[in-house]
């Protein structure tokens, strides 16, 4: 089953189904308004939507409309909880190496996690709205999941079973804001704007096989300026599975139904596969002629952010942003 959300002047937005091509949706009237009501109840309202989605997908739902991303929210406008994770430990060496640090060992058992702000989700075609370039623009493409209501200190095994729905994500970072927050020691705040999410979010079977080991076992494709600059397998070189991720973050509390759990930036060790992040290349640039030479993003650049299915089919629809300068 594919959920979006469409702009309809609230907070919350609309709920809507959309069919598997994406070409097309149908409001469900009469069961539900919005997806965090829907995740609040999922084994009441999960069943009355598969069955529209089937109905959509053969053609026999009423009312139904040509779907545009453009009118699209994140499919959370806003959630309880948006826990970022840094699963893909290959980046974080790299980082550490291009600034001479060592890689604590407990990096490899322990997730790093962070938690962003969630009252204020961007759409997938929404503007990366930023006051200056010198603050360091960079995209960061991932894969988050959100889940059901987790209990405290759950198994990696019992806390994989919670995940409901999958998206992608464009996780923005200010970079040259990042060294003075973490000097602080008190982790990101203003270095993480708003983050921005796929069009539409996926119940796990929608991904068929591609969906295993709490993984996604497909390329993350990103253009920059339309030009193809990353392509890593997402299911590659993921040393932590969603389940160890949400197991992670429900450890010492109770996660609530509606709570994103993301993966952090797509890294293979194979660098010809590309970047999801700015970062790093730069870093790599750093290693190899100890200097970075790639600029970060500028105002008037954008990042397309999707991954597609065997034939060649969008799953998520794009995350399609532009970089604009914030007007006072």
């Amino acid at each position: 089953m594919k959920l979006a959300t469409l702009k309809d002047g609230t907070r919350d937005g609309q709920l809507v189904v959309v069919s598997r091509d994406l070409r097309t949706a149908v409001i469900p009237d009469g069961i539900v308004t919005t997806l965090q009501r829907a995740l609040d109840d999922w084994a009441f309202y999960a069943p009355q939507l598969i069955e529209l989605y089937d109905a959509l997908n053969q053609g026999r739902a009423r009312n139904a409309f040509s779907f545009d991303p453009k009118s699209c929210m994140a499919p959370l406008p806003r959630a309880f909880q948006w826990a970022d994770g840094s699963a893909y430990v290959n980046h974080v060496e790299l980082v550490r190496r291009a600034r001479g640090a060592e890689m604590p060992p407990e990096f490899w058992t322990d997730p790093l996690m962070y938690q962003g702000g969630s009252d204020d989700f961007i759409g997938p075609t929404d503007d990366i709205v930023c006051a200056s370039e010198s603050y360091g623009i960079d995209f960061e493409a991932e894969v988050a999941v959100i889940t059901s209501d987790v209990g405290m200190a759950p198994t990696p095994d019992e806390a994989l079973k919670s995940v409901r729905l999958l998206m992608l994500v464009n996780d923005v970072s200010l970079r040259n804001l990042i060294p003075a927050e973490l000097a602080k020691g008190f982790g990101f705040f203003q270095s993480k704007p708003a983050t921005a999410f796929s069009p539409v979010a996926v119940t796990p079977d929608e991904l068929g096989d591609a969906w295993r080991e709490g993984r996604v076992h497909r390329p993350m494709i990103v253009h920059w300026n339309g030009k193809k600059v990353g392509q890593p397998e997402c299911g590659v070189d993921m040393v932590f599975h969603f389940g160890q991720l949400i197991a992670h973050a429900a450890k010492t509390r109770n996660l609530r139904a509606g709570s994103i759990v993301g993966s952090g930036t797509i890294s293979n060790k194979d660098a010809t596969r590309g970047y999801c992040c700015i970062a790093e290349k730069r870093c790599l640039e750093t290693i190899e002629h100890g200097a970075a030479q790639t600029a970060f993003m500028k105002f008037g650049d954008s990042v397309r952010i999707e991954i597609f299915d065997e034939a060649g089919r969008s799953i998520f629809g794009s995350i399609d942003q532009a970089v604009v300068q914030l007007e006072h």
